[in-house]
Parts: C-alpha cells; structure tokens; sequence
C-alpha cells in the first residue's frame, strides 16, 4: 500500500520546517499521576519550542472506568501545572469534538470503510477457541498471536457462525510485510509479521477499541508527532499499518513520527503505575510542591537541560527542548530529589509571592491555630526566614505554629532531647539576659542567650536548645533569635517560666 503523495514516510526524520501537531489524550480512569504528567510535560514543551499545536484530547470510550469526577480533576490538574492548550474542552477547535464518548458515530463510520475495504474482517471467534489455540501454539513454540483463522470465510462458514448466535468482533488485517519506522528517541525499530498479527478494532458489541479510535483521531486531527510512553511501543506497528489503510481511504493525510518514553520507575525497578501511592498528582498539591518545581523534575526522568544543571524554570525547557535528547533508558523516580529541586525553586519565588503561596496551609484544615489568632504581621516578618528553610510548603505550618498558638505543642522526644540535668540553671540565667535585652534586635537577643551559655561553661549550640524547645517545642525549626523577636518579649518570657514550671 502506498503513501499519499506529499505525506512523511514512518521514518521520515523530524521536520523542523513544519509546525507540529501534537497531542495528550488521557483516560478519565482515577487520579492523574506523575508518569501522565511527565507524558504532557513533554508534549507541551514540544509544542511550544517549536510555535506547534497542542490538542488535548480525553479518551473517555470505556464507560465502565471513565468518570466525570476524573475528568474534571484533569482539566484542572491541567490548569495547575500552567499547561494551555490549543484545541480541547473548554477551547474548542476545528476538530470538536475532542472527547471520544462523543464521536462514536465517526468510529463507526470508519470502520465500515475499513470492512467496505478490505482492510478489516469480522471474526467469529470465541474466547474459548482463541485461547485453546493460543495454548497450543505456544506448545508448539509458535506466536501466540491471532493466527487469521476468520481472514478468508467463506459464506457458508459465515452463515453457519450466525446460525449459531456468533456476534463478531471486526479485526484489522495486517499486511504481510515488515515493518520499519524511525522512532524519534529509540532510532530505527523493525517489526517482523510474525510478531504483529491482525487485531481486534471493534467489540461484538460494537463499541470501538483504542487500537481504532486512537489512530483515527490523530488520522482526523491532523496529528503530526505521537510523544507517548514506552508501554505502547508494541502497538505502533499495528498502528502504522492502520494509517496506511486510512490514507488510502482517504480519511489521512499521513502517518504521524513517533517517539516513545522512557519508563518512570519506582520502588524495586518496577514501572511506577498509578496504583503506587508515590505517583499520585494530587499528593505534591497537597504536599505543597510548586508546579514549576514538580515540571523541573519531572523532565529530569528522560531529558536534561545540561550535564551540569538540575534547576531551571519551565521557558528555560521550553527553549531548550529537543525530543531528540530523551534518554530512552528507565528513569527512577527519586522522591528526594524531586523534594530538593522544590526547596530550590521555593527559594526563587519573591518573598510576596511565597507568602501568598503558603496561604492554603495557614488555615483550616491544616492550621492548628483558631483563625483569629493568625497575625498577619508576625506572618510577613516571619516568612523570608521560613522560605529558605522548607523542601515543600506544607511545612510551613509545623514551622510557624508557636508563633500562633497561645502555647507551644511540645514533642515529647524533642523535650527529653534538649532538657538534660541543669537546663533549669540555664533557663532562669538565659531569662535574666533577655529580660534586660535589646527585643528589637535578633543579635542582641542571641548575645544574651550566648552569654547565658558562658555562665553555664557551654557553647550557643548547646545553650541555645533549651530556650528553643521552651519557646517552640522543638528542637530544630526557623533561626532562633529572629523568630524570638518576632514573638515578642512577654511571650517568650512567659514560655520560659512555663518551661521552669514543668522542669520543676
């Protein structure tokens, strides 16, 4: 079968002349996870390196498992990340509509015109008969594959299945010939016909399979470049057959390049599926992972800006991206990591836009605090000290909470840490110095607790744990002596004389 004039060839090299049309076309099935994320990530940054199309497409054909519910999270998941997109739900385009529950009549349509052609058959086959043959052939050391016994029926033999009440299935006829394509990440990949046998497109009950509506959509929506996971690499032979057919047809106008990604792994060098509770999207929103912060590390796992540099904002990505430097080895997902490069871009953000950021986890529900007890001045004093200190932003509430609490909630651990035999000695010394300190200077303030240590023969580590464990209830937290100031001096003296009061 021939290529429509003009059309690229599957291993057509990457034209840079063209603008591309690219697509992220996820299932609503659950919550949006980070190896989805990383999938538009890519396409996006693709798109908009080279002034191209992005179509956001929802493949929404399996009613058993698609919800409305995940749809919506989608779009706004969508939104979250700061992805725009060119054509799609709630923007619309020249190729709407772009969820497949509602173009089933397009399906249909197409896939009489691949029956009407020759292209596709029906098969009449059972489960039952299938797996009985798939059981022997393997037996045999043969392909397991669908061995065509339904390609050439004849119509007595059709008869006869219908006769016995044989709903069919329709089933793309793969031609007998290899197949080769140029992947944009992986290079040059063949495809023996032995290992690519004929496939089903259409169920008995005839709702379209995502082995048709897939293809037929980027065949419809012009779409140009296929960026998808390494997991469907297996299906772009077949795929590439099927565009063949739908140019003949006349229903495309090429077959699309594709390039397949990496694998994210997670724990145990397994592939990182939804189900892992570490690939969920909305656990780094709740957690308070920046957007800009999760995207940089989520093209770490396949591509990088350069050898030495981990950091960098999205249109720095975007400038720089070229699908032709992803890795197709397995990337690990490296929570630790992906933590490090938020605390980066946490530290990037102005201090206006971080104290705005933190907002969510001030109040309820995760503020421990009543809300009238918030002080918005103490807050803005305290947040360029807090900033340089959290890997996400939910920790900002562990960090500032005594300074909004009417008392400190003490850690058990962290008290019988700090409290060791004479920090009572140390407390009434270090309560005296700050008394007659200077409370509108942090230095200050850490020269009295300084010269208390002095008194007690230790050094301002030693001195300082605590007065910090009185004053916050832990041990470790923002730089002492400013968050001091910023509590104010009857507070913190109170505090202290709570502390002596529980030590005796």
């Amino acid at each position: 079968m021939a290529s429509a004039p003009g059309s690229p060839s599957p291993s057509a090299p990457l034209e840079q002349a063209a603008r591309p049309r690219v697509r992220f076309c996820p299932s609503p099935t659950g919550n949006p996870h980070v190896g989805l994320v990383r999938t538009a990530l890519f396409n996006w940054a693709f798109a908009r390196h080279h002034q191209g199309t992005l179509v956001f497409r929802i493949e929404d054909t399996d009613a058993a498992r698609d919800s409305e519910e995940s749809y919506r999270q989608l779009l706004e998941a969508m939104r979250w990340l700061g992805f725009d997109w060119d054509e799609g739900p709630e923007v619309g385009g020249p190729h709407a509509p772009y969820r497949q529950s509602q173009r089933m009549d397009i399906y249909a349509d197409v896939a009489q015109k691949l029956l009407d052609g020759g292209y596709a058959y029906h098969c009449y086959c059972s489960q039952e008969e299938l797996d009985t043959r798939r059981e022997a052939a393997r037996a045999a050391g043969r392909p397991s594959g669908y061995d065509g016994h339904c390609r050439d029926l004849t119509a007595e033999q059709v008869e006869r299945y219908r006769a016995q009440g044989r709903t069919p299935i329709v089933r793309f006829r793969m031609p007998d010939e290899t197949i080769t394509f140029t992947d944009l990440v992986r290079g040059e990949l063949t495809f023996t016909p032995e290992n690519v046998p004929d496939y089903g497109i259409v169920r008995a009950n005839g709702a379209p399979l995502y082995t048709l509506v897939n293809p037929v959509d980027d065949a419809l929506m012009d779409i140009t470049h296929v960026l998808r996971g390494e997991d469907l690499l297996s299906s772009t032979p077949r795929q590439i057959a099927l565009y063949k057919a739908l140019i003949e047809l006349g229903v495309a106008r090429r077959i699309p390049q594709f390039g397949h990604l990496p694998y994210v792994m997670g724990e145990g060098n397994k592939k990182l599926s939804k189900r892992d509770p570490q690939s969920s999207l909305n656990l780094y929103r709740e957690q308070g992972f920046l957007p800009e912060g999760l995207l940089n590390y989520l093209s770490l796992l396949g591509w990088s800006l350069s050898a030495d540099r981990d950091v960098f904002t999205v249109d720095e990505m975007v400038a720089a991206f070229d699908v032709a430097d992803v890795n197709p080895n397995p990337a690990r997902f490296d929570l630790k990591k992906c933590e490090a490069i938020n605390a980066d871009h946490i530290r990037m953000l102005d201090v206006k836009e971080f104290t705005e950021r933190c907002r969510p986890w001030l109040r309820a529900p995760f503020a421990p605090w009543a809300p009238e007890d918030f002080d918005e001045a103490k807050w803005h004093a305290i947040a360029p000290h807090a900033q340089t200190r959290l890997k996400v932003l939910s920790e900002i509430t562990a960090n500032v909470d005594f300074l909004f609490l009417p008392e400190p909630v003490f850690d058990e651990a962290s008290w019988n840490k700090a409290m060791k035999e004479g920090s009572d000695a140390l407390l009434r010394t270090a309560r005296e110095k700050l008394e007659s300190a200077d409370w509108a200077s942090a230095e200050s303030l850490k020269e009295a607790v300084l010269a208390a240590g002095e008194a007690h023969g230790l050094k301002l580590g030693k001195a300082q744990a605590p007065v910090r464990v009185a004053v916050t209830g832990r041990t470790v937290g923002l730089p002492l002596f400013e968050s001091l100031e910023i509590l104010g001096k009857e507070r913190t003296l109170a505090r202290i004389d709570a502390a002596l009061a529980k030590l005796a």
